[in-house]
């Protein structure tokens, strides 16, 4: 079931529509589990977690999951989740990755980016966000995404914000 969301001046996002995003992302990060054994399933809810708190508040700006070749930090297959707000929202349902890829000699890697927002709070605020995450990361170099097919138009939303997912995959 595919919908789409308007929201309105006076709603508001709270920790439960987030969470219900947060849902949709971990039920993906479990298909890949189930494909690919990664990531595990106590970090799964980790992740999904860390997507609902930081949506919540406005902080997210994208963040990825996926498989890259560690000599090159070149993404082989990629979920990048976008967060967005207001305007046309779609929640569609879990899944639909494309047929299951040979990784073997690529290791799963998760990339996050913060939101505008997040860069206008002062470095101790920064670091209190932080703090409160379930995922503690490092300053890193994004990997890169050269050749390849990405696929769009699926995303998870609720009460007014979401997140648009992009799949892509390398020749």
């Amino acid at each position: 079931m595919t919908g789409s969301y308007a929201r309105s001046a006076s709603a508001s996002f709270t920790i439960t529509d987030a969470r219900y995003v947060g849902g949709r992302v971990g039920a993906d990060l479990r298909l890949l589990y189930n494909l690919y054994g990664e990531p595990s399933l106590d970090r799964i809810d980790d992740f999904a977690e860390e997507v609902a708190l930081l949506l919540r508040d406005g902080y997210l700006g994208t963040v990825d999951y996926g498989f890259r070749n560690t000599a090159t930090n070149a993404w082989k297959f990629r979920l990048r989740y976008k967060a967005t707000a207001g305007g046309q929202l779609t929640d569609s349902r879990p899944g639909s990755l494309p047929d299951p890829l040979d990784l073997t000699g690529y290791t799963f890697h998760s990339f996050l980016t913060y939101s505008s927002a997040f860069g206008l709070l002062t470095s101790s605020q920064q670091a209190g966000v932080k703090e409160v995450l379930p995922i503690s990361r490092t300053t890193g170099t994004a990997p890169s995404a050269l050749a390849g097919t990405s696929t769009t138009g699926h995303g998870y939303a609720r009460n007014g914000a979401g997140v648009h997912r992009d799949v892509y995959v390398a020749h």
